[in-house]
């Protein structure tokens, strides 16, 4: 084999390789109900389970504090719905491909969509809101702005996001892709991954460690109870560090 052949193989090898990491969607199975890992990740709270992914070597699955929630949400945990849009002055097609999008969500779903740091339009309101909650969605996550907030309020649909401003969205940008990795900031976020938010933001749990997550984040709040019941009783820092407890 020559050696340009050689290096033109190995260099698509290569590729292949980077093409799955980076493009690759699980449809794994999990070994209990769907509803009930959801269920489950909702006793939880995102520092616990942030916590855990670090113990799979996992530094960066918290979305940016530039996301924030709507309201003091307790745990919402749903299945990634992702989507694409780009700043863009194009309108003709924008509902239609909104419209099958729309069509496309399921029940547990969680939207999650990158704006590719569009800071002039809003891509959540009210009609989108009520649609969700409708199709009993679990939750939205914008990087970017949303409007017609007294709407969302009114239905109780967790929403979190960058920016409010009234601006629309048609004239402004255009979805480009929906079901596709995705990344914010330095999450990578692919369909079918576990998003959980609360109060503290939104964290990413891959679908295929999702399952052996949740059961060692039980097992940390379970420890955390004890902690607390040893510092509520006024034992020592040293007594409690002595058990294995932490702070």
């Amino acid at each position: 084999m020559s050696a340009d052949l050689y290096r033109k193989e190995v260099g698509m090898m290569n590729l292949e390789k980077l093409i799955e990491t980076h493009e690759g969607i699980s449809s794994g199975k999990f070994p209990i109900q769907e509803k009930e890992l959801l269920m489950r990740y909702e006793q939880l709270y995102t520092g616990a389970v942030n916590d855990v992914l670090r113990e799979f070597c996992l530094l960066d699955q918290a979305l940016p504090g530039r996301i924030k929630p709507l309201r003091e949400y307790r745990s919402i945990a749903g299945f990634a719905f992702t989507v694409k849009s780009a700043p863009n002055v194009k309108i003709k097609g924008e509902m239609e491909y909104r419209t099958q999008m729309l069509d496309d969500m399921k029940e547990d779903d969680f939207v999650i969509w990158d704006t590719s740091r569009d800071d002039k339009a809003t891509l959540w309101g009210g009609v989108m809101t009520a649609t969700a909650k409708g199709k009993k969605l679990k939750g939205a996550c914008i990087d970017g702005g949303i409007r017609d907030t007294h709407q969302i309020l009114a239905v109780n649909f967790p929403v979190f996001y960058e920016y409010r401003i009234s601006n629309g969205s048609l004239g402004r940008c255009l979805i480009t892709h929906y079901q596709i990795p995705i990344r914010i900031g330095d999450v990578i976020i692919k369909p079918g991954d576990i998003i959980l938010g609360d109060i503290d933001g939104v964290l990413i749990v891959p679908r295929d460690i999702a399952y052996e997550v949740l059961l060692r984040a039980e097992e940390i709040r379970e420890n955390e109870k004890k902690i607390f019941n040893w510092v509520e009783n006024g034992d020592s820092i040293h007594e409690i560090t002595a058990r294995g407890g932490y702070f």
